[in-house]
């Protein structure tokens, strides 16, 4: 058997539909599952609104986790329609039913005047500083051009603002925000390293701007030298895509937590006392809010603040640097972030326990007869919760 006559043999047994029949289907089902099967060098060129691109020498090894249900509807498309042949056999062989192969393949729909998007590219330099990323699979260069689209807010510059602003900064977050009213002083070097000694005496925002600009010059860093309350965090939330709360009191976490509710915007949550963690992923109407745990703000003697108990000056690394990781897989999509569930990472045993949690009906912020009023968050000069 010949190549060609191989081809007829893959074509009998599959099914094929036109340029028409392919736009139709996904205009009827936008949840479709469209895979391009070309190479990196052809889908840069262009492809297919909303496909998936996974070459046709890595589909058998990576085709189980972009399309994870064998009866979802697939097309699989190629430059001219021979290798999405292949691959639509393939896929029926390991027992994906409802798979078909356009006929005619991106070159027919290119010049057939369909829609196509031609994806954004990385620069050589940023090639070069994101290559590790480029390299997972569950990132790549799409993934990359998402982080550096995307806002992340940091609520505070301290403990664990600063281990998650370098991380993310490092990593190629577009726009980090940064809210905080302090300054720094000497009893902050000990653990927050967005600052230096040098910084003494400087507001933390400034400071902060300035160690991310040397981590990333590409990132843009707003700076918010202001405490927040009812009458700002609304303005400020709703340019973000995700925040991050680092505060050390229930006011703040309260505050957090209502508006970013409001918004519908997700919310990383990290708390630390002495040697214990405590971290959790809010995403409005998906899982628990702050709320649905902590309901009431602990008495100020049983949450005493860092500077009453103390913190070991590493744990903020470790809490920090999960919050960033939260909210770069709540950015690409990928992953299970730590919704519905409670994280407590103990130092000392060096062990981590993870609770489930789960939403209250009854909940003031997201229950079903929640109404969330931010003008009646009173300061306590608490700190976070503590298990």
């Amino acid at each position: 058997m010949n190549s060609r006559d191989m081809l007829l043999n893959v074509k009998k047994q599959i099914r094929e539909a036109n340029i028409q029949e392919v736009d139709t289907r996904i205009k009827l089902d936008p949840n479709i599952a469209v895979l391009d099967v070309r190479e990196k060098e052809e889908w840069d060129e262009g492809h297919l609104p909303g496909a998936t691109h996974l070459p046709r020498g890595f589909l058998e090894v990576r085709v189980e986790k972009a399309v994870e249900d064998r009866t979802k509807p697939i097309i699989v498309y190629c430059a001219g329609g021979t290798r999405s042949a292949y691959a639509a056999k393939t896929l029926q062989d390991m027992g994906y039913t409802n798979v078909v192969s356009m006929a005619g393949g991106y070159g027919e729909w290119k010049n057939g005047g369909m829609p196509f998007i031609v994806p954004e590219k990385l620069s050589k330099n940023k090639l070069a500083r994101y290559s590790r990323h480029l390299k997972i699979p569950e990132i790549g260069e799409a993934g990359q051009l998402k982080l550096m689209a995307s806002k992340v807010l940091l609520v505070g510059a301290g403990g664990l603002g600063s281990p998650a602003g370098v991380y993310l900064a490092a990593s190629g977050i577009g726009t980090i925000g940064i809210i905080d009213s302090d300054t720094v002083d000497e009893s902050n070097l000990q653990r927050q390293i967005l600052h230096w000694t040098s910084s003494v005496g400087m507001p933390k925002v400034d400071s902060a701007r300035r160690t991310l600009f040397e981590v990333n010059p590409d990132v843009k860093v707003r700076t918010y030298n202001l405490r927040m309350d009812a009458s700002n965090v609304l303005d400020i939330f709703k340019d973000y895509d995700v925040i991050i709360s680092g505060s050390d009191n229930f006011q703040t976490a309260y505050m957090v937590n209502d508006a970013a509710v409001m918004l519908r915007k997700p919310v990383c949550y990290g708390s630390i006392f002495r040697f214990d963690g405590q971290i959790s992923t809010f995403i409005p109407y998906q899982g628990p809010c702050f709320r649905c745990i902590f309901a009431h703000p602990a008495p100020p003697d049983l949450a005493p603040s860092c500077d009453e108990a103390g913190v070991m000056g590493i744990l903020p690394g470790v809490v920090g640097l999960i919050q960033a990781t939260e909210a770069v897989k709540v950015l690409l999509n990928i992953g299970e972030p730590l919704v519905g569930r409670y994280l407590a990472y103990d130092a000392l045993a060096m062990t981590f326990r993870t609770l489930k949690v789960r939403r209250d009906p009854n909940c003031a912020t997201c229950g079903e007869n929640a109404h969330i009023d931010l003008n009646a968050i009173q300061p306590d000069g608490c700190s976070g919760p503590t298990p």
